[in-house]
């Protein structure tokens, strides 16, 4: 069997996936599964930071996922760090709800990691000590970065320590937009 490509030749996967991004077979009736994000997908970052805080909100953090990929991909590369930082936190939140506590904690952990350096509006870097780079909005896209860096901090740490079984399906499904809009 011949895998999908797109034009440029690159794989695509066209196999239906769950609310979860699990891939289910082949065989099950066209139409089953979750709508699925196109692998072309073109967006400006106010248009992912919408539909990606609409998706966390709405408890499909892989969906969000492919948004903020989409983003990185079409953004420029000085937002390259906040997209794959937003994508990382949305495939943590993606294994915690597929169960998976380790995969959860590494991909918050280096998906906040990658996006401290977009909160704050005072010019500084979360806890390092350096400069956030010039020109970086407190609030990028209208994103409370600061906000959903610390819900993913928590939820790392309260994972590790205590691990899923006791994380209300609302931690889960943080929101991105600041003034919780979406």
């Amino acid at each position: 069997m011949t895998r999908d490509r797109d034009p440029a030749g690159r794989p695509r996967n066209a196999r239906p996936r769950d609310g979860l991004g699990r891939p289910l077979d082949r065989a099950d009736a066209p139409g089953s599964g979750a709508d699925r994000i196109p692998d072309d997908l073109v967006i400006t970052g106010t248009e992912a930071a919408v539909l990606a805080d609409r998706l966390l909100r709405d408890g499909r953090p892989f969906h969000a996922h492919e948004v903020l990929e989409a983003a990185w991909k079409s953004g420029p590369a000085t937002e390259r760090d906040l997209w794959q930082g937003l994508a990382q936190i949305a495939v943590g939140l993606t294994h915690a709800r597929r169960g998976n506590a380790r995969g959860a904690i590494a991909l918050l952990s280096r998906g906040a990691d990658r996006v401290r350096g977009y909160q704050g509006g005072d010019g500084s870097r979360g806890g390092d000590g350096s400069q956030r780079a010039a020109g970086r909005p407190a609030s990028p896209f209208g994103m409370n970065v600061a906000v959903f860096v610390a819900a993913a901090d928590d939820l790392a740490a309260r994972i590790e320590r205590d691990g899923l079984d006791g994380i209300p399906p609302a931690d889960l499904s943080p929101g991105l937009l600041a003034g919780g809009v979406g």
